[in-house]
């Protein structure tokens, strides 16, 4: 791992906080996100069915907005090279809707440090709100990652 790009588990300090770049969810996300899902639910792929509900509209899949925020994050690079896997998604609430054309982004908080020498590294817990382009939060709770000790 001596090329990684990453942050080892010993470089994450509590509090730290990264703020992600912004992705416009459209409608081609959504739609293939359908088809690779199989979730065909008309509130996210009928517009005549989706107008005649409370957004107006068709929403993106929670699902898929849960996806791109972990996408997010790993392009920001702090856990490229260095994360071991994917360790528990707690608490993670659907707060208000996403809409094609939205802009979402996330702020990553480091929640928790917990050293897991025996699964090469230790466990970090993120606290993860996903807003979109007006500073709403649209989706949050925290994400447990197994991130490898510096070599």
């Amino acid at each position: 791992m001596s090329d990684a790009k990453g942050l080892y588990f010993e470089d994450y300090e509590l509090g730290r906080t990264i703020v992600t770049d912004a992705r416009t969810i459209t409608e081609a996300d959504v739609v293939n996100f359908a088809g690779l899902s199989g979730d065909f639910n008309p509130m996210h792929t009928d517009a005549v069915y989706a107008a005649k509900t409370p957004f107006g509209q068709r929403v993106a899949h929670g699902a898929l907005v849960f996806s791109i925020a972990t996408g997010l994050a790993y392009r920001m690079r702090f856990l490229e090279g260095t994360v071991l896997a994917f360790r528990s998604v707690d608490e993670w609430k659907f707060s208000a809707p996403v809409l094609i054309g939205d802009t979402i982004y996330c702020d990553v908080e480091v929640a928790e440090l917990k050293e897991a020498s025996k699964l090469g590294g230790g466990i970090v817990t993120f606290s993860v709100k996903v807003y979109n382009q007006d500073k709403k939060v649209v989706q949050k709770g925290k994400w447990s990652v197994i991130v490898a000790s510096r070599p």
